[in-house]
């Protein structure tokens, strides 16, 4: 029973460090790789995503007591995480007032946008607005034959 107990733990430990490590991840994608400028407020919101995963990490190799207390302190501070998002959501959705220095969405670096537009295809493809050239508005191919 201790040995799946064990298991269990190690198998939520690696779960926790995974999907913190891709959530900063895709963060910092936006971030330097799409060039979105984020505020004091989102930087601030992935503080316990830097905790959770050196705190997950050494709860796959602690023993069972420590592993629960590494994990315990990893979901008080993604909790934290999770308000500090609600509120900044809230804040940006207009519910109630952020903080002053928050861009609310200031977007993507008008000179990364550039980058990604002058590599991009020149081809028209399809957009969620519109129709693909020739489709009819019953058709469910691209070429708007059935």
């Amino acid at each position: 029973m201790r040995a799946a107990g064990l298991s269990s733990l190690r198998v939520a430990a690696l779960l926790v460090a995974l999907g913190a490590a891709l959530t900063v991840g895709g963060a910092l994608v936006f971030e330097h790789g799409l060039g979105y400028v984020p505020c004091k407020l989102c930087l601030t919101e992935r503080i316990p995503y830097y905790a959770a995963v050196p705190l997950a990490l050494a709860a796959l190799v602690l023993p069972a007591r420590l592993a629960r207390l590494a994990l315990g302190l990893a979901a008080l501070g993604l909790l934290y995480g999770a308000g500090l998002g609600i509120y900044h959501a809230g804040a940006e959705w207009g519910f109630w007032p952020g903080p002053s220095d928050c861009g609310g969405g200031a977007g993507a670096n008008p000179e990364a946008m550039r980058a990604i537009s002058s590599t991009g295809s020149r081809r028209r493809g399809w957009s969620i607005a519109r129709r693909p050239p020739g489709a009819s508005s019953g058709s469910r191919s691209p070429a708007g034959t059935r």
